[in-house]
């Protein structure tokens, strides 16, 4: 079989096994907040820790799989992740079901930005395109079958067999690395930057940590905001320190590249909804309109069947008009297709939400694969790891604050409308302000150039 069909689809196995557990806990996080007896908004820290320990070891993640292997490094990984799972099926308190998530995070930091590696070391740049497209199909998968198993498990079983499911996928892909994935390394790999990982994992971690906690009781409020300026003085001593070393854990400089900076920079306003959604449609069809888990579920899957039919058209659309004109008139559409969610009330019809979120799926699905694939048009084989670590790191962190928001901008509105507890209209606001981020990404994208990706697409079928 072609490395361009069977390594994205091994990686893609990560990937789904990732993706599914998230959309599982997203559905379940009603249920988790009542048997850890806390508010279903407090339950975000299960999303945001994960997302945590994505900003603190994605960065060692290129350096690690240069030194020991890429292999060596994704099939720890999937040990990893498969380890934290367990530890969350056994949890018996929110403190450490938090704990098991961070480690699954760790599993994730290496598996994700490791086997796009081994992709573009594997693939030639003319099918690299097809191979996202083949990366993307298992991981499409997992929110498909996720909602659904989600909530019928929550509904009909207990929610700790959720995270046991992850075990035979793990295992599974951990076998086919070993057999399919080649063990690339570098033998003249540079020392690690220390002081470049002690900033990065310092920034990353308080100002996510501190985010998570804006307007929670848990920890004090001096505290929070203590938090958040250590964090983002630590990240401008980070950008700081990339400048002056040859070898930066973080290298930003690459951001000095137009298609690089559009999909990092430009794409990250996108992720702010491509990451809330997940945590907050459910919620809002669980909370606001009183459905139960499994309901929830089939609903919510609806968006990744619109994904999945994207798939066979990505790179048609992509030769006939451009990275360019693509980006920015579906950022807009994706958009809007985020805001329409905020319309939904108990009289909307099933069906009619079935679809809605069906197109929902399409759109930023197809962002998504541009984002990703315009990220490397333009790096050369050497870069590919420093660019790797750093386009993760700020999508996975740009993904974390989706949820921030989308959790904040419910808790004013549930203030200011006076309710004790979340109501159907506390929900809207938020979606049209997720929305937005992808619409404000346009100006950012519309600084392409013309001909940005077009070595991706040319020869792409």
């Amino acid at each position: 079989m072609a490395p361009s069909l069977i390594v994205p689809l091994i990686v893609g196995s990560a990937l789904f096994v990732e993706r599914m557990d998230a959309t599982i806990i997203a559905t379940s996080l009603p249920e988790l907040a009542r048997h850890f007896n806390y508010d279903v908004l407090t339950l975000k820290l299960a999303l945001t820790a994960y997302v945590v320990s994505l900003g603190i070891f994605i960065p060692l993640s290129s350096w690690i799989a240069d030194k020991v292997g890429a292999r060596t490094v994704f099939r720890g990984a999937m040990l990893t992740f498969m380890i934290g799972s367990l530890l969350c099926a056994v949890s018996t308190s929110l403190w450490m079901f938090v704990g098991a998530r961070f480690l699954q995070g760790i599993g994730g930091a290496m598996m994700l930005p490791i086997g796009r590696l081994v992709i573009f070391r594997s693939v030639s740049k003319t099918e690299f395109v097809k191979a996202i497209s083949f990366l993307a199909v298992p991981s499409l998968i997992g929110p498909v079958i996720g909602p659904p198993l989600g909530g019928f498990i929550t509904m009909y079983f207990h929610w700790r067999w959720i995270f046991l499911i992850n075990i035979p996928i793990c295992l599974l892909g951990w076998y086919m690395a070993g057999k399919y994935i080649r063990n690339f390394r570098d033998d003249a790999v540079k020392p690690l930057d220390t002081k470049g990982f002690i900033l990065s994992a310092g920034a990353g971690g308080l100002l996510m940590s501190g985010f998570s906690f804006l307007g929670s009781p848990l920890v004090p409020h001096e505290l929070v905001a203590a938090m958040c300026l250590i964090g983002a003085v630590m990240l401008y001593m980070c950008f700081r320190h990339a400048k002056h070393v040859d070898a930066p854990l973080l290298d930003f400089r690459l951001l000095a590249i137009p298609s690089f900076r559009a999909s990092v920079l430009g794409g990250s306003l996108f992720r702010f909804g491509l990451g809330a959604v997940p945590f907050l449609l459910p919620l809002a069809l669980q909370e606001g309109l009183h459905m139960n888990p499994f309901e929830s579920g089939l609903i919510t899957c609806a968006s990744a069947f619109g994904a999945l039919f994207m798939k066979a058209l990505a790179s048609g659309v992509l030769r006939r008009y451009g990275f360019r004109s693509v980006l920015m008139v579906n950022a807009v559409l994706a958009g809007i297709s985020i805001a329409v969610f905020g319309l939904f009330s108990v009289n909307t019809p099933y069906v009619v939400m079935f679809i809605i979120v069906l197109l929902g799926g399409f759109f930023p699905s197809l962002q998504f694969t541009c984002l990703n694939a315009l990220a490397y048009a333009d790096i050369k084989d050497r870069d590919a790891g420093s660019a790797t670590s750093l386009a993760s790191v700020v999508q996975q962190l740009s993904l974390g604050i989706g949820v921030v928001i989308a959790g904040l901008v419910i808790q004013l509105t549930n203030y200011v409308n006076g309710h004790e507890t979340l109501m159907e209209s506390d929900f809207s606001p938020a979606f049209l302000i997720i929305g937005l981020f992808s619409v404000l990404s346009v100006p950012m994208l519309r600084k392409l150039p013309e001909n940005a990706g077009t070595d991706m697409t040319k020869n792409a079928t």
